[in-house]
């Protein structure tokens, strides 16, 4: 660990520590959140030592019985009415997550804890059975993994998102789901068989080709290489696969193109983009980083974001948050029209069937029929 620079001027009475980046973690600190009182930050206190390096911080698992499992949505500019996020906070540490400012809610950072305290749904099948078998549902499209990845680490042991997909099997629904990671490919044998059906399809994000970027922004995320090969394994499945390039951030992640032409070869035949959005404290989180990482081109980075944001960090408004406004946002959505049309991206939607669902049963209770 580098030693901690020291101001010259002795009369200073306080010197902040500057920021470094820790492995693994997207960004390098416990960022206060908005509802919090008091804030404190590392100072050197003058004594001539360096400092030690922490031991690396541990992911911790909090479980939570939810009081509800699908989301409703009603935002025009988002195009699935359900959803379901089996876990809050995610290990792969996206610095410009959109979600981290939800860990406010719980009291926790949206910085450090966002990434290594991970709420984790443990009644999320239960919930899912009750609220799919009340009288009067109607079945529609879920979207699985909206907010935070549902194949993040911790699946592996948990596997709640596995647990919503078998039953997602069982009542014939159909699903979607979106990731950055290899994890879907362990439950292939349940989403290609409702694939066959017409019930699923996969949609997978590779916000740039750069694996040395990638890495930076999205720390614990899959490779940029092993997401086209997760691709291809879909693919070969026969499981409608798609690619999101979010976010586009500009003067870093600039090859839009290249990223569109590798997920096509791999066999996605769906695309999307979004441009980055720095709701709450992900603006200020999402500056640090830049200065961590990018201070030669941070203020350049922002000031075009917040061009495209109307002279703000963030606009929430429906009709441009997903895309921005103004020259450049015009310029991102000209080039990713034209390369989809090229390549052929978007010629045919899923269709996903409601008429073959069936209620489930209570839990354990097997079919009578």
């Amino acid at each position: 660990m580098n030693s901690i620079d020291r101001s010259t001027d002795t009369t200073a009475t306080e010197v902040r520590v500057p920021l470094q980046a820790l492995k693994g973690r997207g960004t390098a600190r416990f960022f206060p959140h908005r509802f919090e009182r008091d804030s404190r930050e590392s100072f050197d206190d003058g004594w001539d030592q360096e400092a030690e390096e922490g031991a690396p911080l541990r992911t911790e698992v909090i479980w939570e019985n939810a009081r509800s499992i699908i989301a409703g949505n009603d935002s025009p500019d988002i195009h699935f009415g359900k959803s379901i996020n089996p876990y809050r906070g995610c290990e792969h540490g996206c610095i410009y997550c959109y979600a981290r400012p939800t860990h406010s809610y719980l009291n926790m950072s949206p910085g450090l804890d966002f990434e290594t305290k991970i709420i984790a749904k443990r009644n999320t099948v239960d919930l899912l059975r009750s609220e799919m078998g009340r009288r009067g549902y109607v079945p529609e499209l879920i979207a699985i993994g909206t907010a935070t990845d549902c194949y993040q680490p911790v699946e592996r042991e948990l596997r709640l998102t596995r647990g919503v997909i078998e039953l997602m099997s069982e009542t014939n629904h159909p699903f979607a789901l979106v990731t950055k990671s290899s994890g879907v490919e362990r439950d292939l044998d349940l989403v290609a068989p409702m694939a066959a059906r017409g019930l699923a399809a996969v949609y997978v994000t590779i916000t740039t080709l750069d694996a040395d970027l990638a890495r930076k922004l999205e720390p614990r995320a899959a490779a940029p290489h092993r997401r086209l090969r997760v691709l291809r394994t879909l693919a070969e499945h026969g499981i409608p696969c798609g690619v999101s390039l979010a976010p586009q951030i500009p003067f870093l992640n600039d090859d839009m193109e290249q990223v569109l032409e590798a997920a096509w070869d791999a066999g996605a035949r769906e695309a999307f983009y979004h441009v980055i959005r720095l709701p709450w404290e992900v603006a200020p989180l999402f500056r640090e980083w830049l200065q961590t990482h990018y201070p030669q081109r941070a203020d350049r980075v922002m000031h075009r974001i917040q061009e495209m944001r109307g002279g703000k960090d963030y606009d929430s408004d429906f009709a441009t948050r997903m895309k921005g406004s103004g020259a450049w946002a015009d310029l991102l959505g000209q080039r990713f029209r034209k390369a989809a049309a090229r390549l052929g991206f978007n010629q045919k939607k899923v269709d996903f069937p409601t008429a073959e669902f069936r209620p489930p049963g209570a839990k354990g209770q097997g079919s009578l029929f």
